[in-house]
């Protein structure tokens, strides 16, 4: 029997799992994959694991629906800080500390609003027609005059897939500017193979790479199909990023138990 909770963060869900006793075993990729299955399990982009470490406040282990252990998911990475503050393993509006698999992150919770510090790009590789950067996660960014009526998971799959990226393969970001500092993201997400409503890492990559065509701009505001995130971050001599945070909602749906 485990025990699970639901999350949010603009339409990105994830189930979590408390397991500072290390009672989940994160290897079972097919225990991942049922309880991300949206037809048999409790459903979710992914599953998170709460776990403990020495120095910081907890770890974050983030796992695609596909059941596979993956990099840095932004989304989750705000869902599973409101997940700490829920069960009081950290204060709220305070600024505290987890370990992902991409380093470490802070993070603070102020009434259902969580703001998310990221890694720092070291470098963007800007091509003719679109951007590629790491973000936590790898992210192709093309912007298009509108990406309302884009077949995004035929575009994004035949980037994923590309032999440009990989063996590893990517995200796959289509956006559009809604004005100077607003912008419209659409996603392919690798791992859950198909166009999510929201997804952290490829919404800081798209506001990055909006910067690089809005250069006096550097906080931008982003729509997503799931909700409204903020993007800041500071540019530094190196042509990379710095003080990057991803800011915006993460809610708690529902905990269960369900038999695996």
């Amino acid at each position: 029997m485990i025990d699970f909770y639901k999350y949010q963060g603009t339409g990105n869900d994830f189930v979590i799992i408390d397991n500072r006793d290390n009672h989940f075993d994160g290897c079972n990729t097919e225990t991942v994959r049922f309880l991300c299955d949206r037809r048999f399990g409790v459903g979710g982009d992914g599953l998170m694991l709460l776990e403990n470490h020495a120095e910081y406040d907890f770890t974050m282990r983030y796992f695609n629906s596909d059941g596979n252990e993956a990099s840095m998911c932004g989304n989750g990475g705000r869902c599973i800080a409101a997940f700490a503050v829920h069960l009081n393993i950290v204060p709220a509006k305070e600024t505290f500390q987890f370990m992902a698999v991409d380093g470490l992150h802070e993070a603070k919770y102020d009434d259902g609003i969580v703001s998310l510090k990221m890694i720092d790009v070291k470098n963007v590789d800007a091509n003719d027609d679109y951007t590629f950067l790491d973000t936590g996660s790898p992210h192709f960014v093309q912007f298009h005059e509108s990406v309302e009526n884009l077949n995004i998971n035929k575009m994004g799959s035949e980037v994923r897939y590309s032999d440009t990226f990989m063996p590893g393969g990517t995200n796959a970001n289509f956006v559009h500017f809604i004005n100077d500092n607003t912008i419209k993201v659409r996603t392919y997400e690798r791992g859950v193979e198909n166009e999510t409503l929201a997804c952290g890492t490829g919404v800081v990559a798209s506001a990055i790479s909006a910067h690089l065509k809005k250069k006096d701009i550097n906080e931008f505001n982003v729509d997503v199909l799931g909700g409204k995130l903020k993007v800041s971050f500071e540019p530094n001599a190196d042509g990379g990023f710095n003080n990057i945070w991803l800011v915006g909602p993460a809610t708690f749906v529902f905990k269960g138990t369900i038999e695996v």
